[in-house]
């Protein structure tokens, strides 16, 4: 295919991707704005206004920037799990095989749509926030490249996990299991300085804490980690995911029959 003609492909399956988005806004950008409120007004304010600032920030002020970043974790993994499986399921995915885009304009028109849509959640949880907490940007060049990379991350993972899914059930076993704990355990509620030692060391291991910490540092200027660190993990993560699924699709595993 030629560039122009790849361009086509890839602009159509943006466009059924803003569309579809758009048209169950009910499914894809309701829930995790009610689920995130709830958890200012739980966390934030009731349990919040008790507790001591954190690295000099009100409670509510320091979870803000980790509440949009679990948003945007769950929103953009589910996307293109859903999507990918469901293009499976409807036979649809056939149709892309047999098209003469390349793989990796597949991979990118996937991966695209959930980054949208967990961008899309994410502003929208920001705007939320601002009725609860008065918030300020440090850096809104790290804020940008933090939220990005790690919306492509996770929506690259959820396209992982939908390659592999045999049913319905398997797309929901991921974010049940694994997804969830680590996202709970990333620093989202707490700093791992207030933890022994041990548990700082153990926190470490948990990919979705630098996330977290990068994004935190673009509002707050803070963070428990270095931000270079944080950024080499993410890029990191990325360059393993898109490797492994560049190999899964030229394989055609999930992809083809």
């Amino acid at each position: 295919m030629t560039p122009q003609k790849i361009a086509v492909a890839y602009y159509t399956m943006m466009r059924n991707e803003f569309v579809r988005i758009i048209r169950i806004w009910s499914q894809t950008l309701l829930p995790p704005v009610v689920t995130t409120s709830l958890y200012f007004v739980v966390f934030g304010k009731f349990i919040g206004s008790q507790l001591h600032p954190i690295h000099g920030f009100a409670y509510i002020q320091f979870i803000v920037p980790g509440l949009i970043m679990m948003s945007v974790i769950t929103s953009s993994y589910m996307n293109t799990v859903s999507t990918f499986y469901f293009a499976k399921w409807t036979k649809t995915l056939d149709e892309i095989s047999v098209s003469p885009m390349p793989g990796w304009a597949v991979i990118l028109g996937f991966v695209s749509g959930g980054v949208l849509r967990g961008l899309i959640v994410g502003v929208l949880v920001l705007i939320v926030s601002l009725f609860f907490t008065h918030l300020v940007i440090y850096n809104v060049v790290i804020l940008i490249l933090a939220v990005v990379i790690t919306s492509v991350v996770f929506s690259l993972g959820g396209l992982i996990n939908g390659v592999f899914a045999k049913g319905f059930d398997g797309i929901s076993i991921v974010p049940t299991f694994v997804l969830t704990p680590l996202t709970y355990l990333g620093g989202i509620f707490y700093s791992i300085q207030q933890f022994t030692p041990f548990w700082q060391k153990v926190s470490l291991f948990n990919p979705i804490l630098y996330m977290v910490n990068a994004f935190r540092f673009g509002f707050l200027g803070v963070s428990d980690i270095g931000v270079a660190i944080c950024f080499a993990v993410l890029l990191g993560c990325m360059a393993v995911f898109i490797g492994l699924l560049a190999y899964l699709f030229k394989k055609g595993v999930g992809f083809k029959n």
